[in-house]
């Protein structure tokens, strides 16, 4: 089931660098004091907050599963 989950938080990191990609490519061709230039500028930080939280939530995860496994080997250790 973790590994489910971990692959959807890696499916939307790269589909949250894609699109703040395609607003950076987007925003260096679009005039500099231009509504859109601004409104890019929001996305692109938005985005970086986004990949903040994703990435924060993908380490949480990948520390639980390490918690999760020692856990597991200590207790069938200490059965044998």
């Amino acid at each position: 089931m973790r590994k489910s989950s971990s692959g959807h938080a890696s499916q939307a990191v790269e589909r949250v660098l894609e699109l703040s990609a395609d607003a950076q490519i987007t925003r260096r061709i679009t005039p500099k004091d231009s509504p859109a230039f601004h409104s890019l500028t929001g996305a692109i930080a938005a985005y970086g907050k986004a990949l903040a939280i994703l990435t924060a939530l993908q380490q949480r995860e990948e520390f639980y599963t390490i918690i999760a496994q020692s856990e597991l080997s200590e207790r069938t250790s200490a059965v044998s």
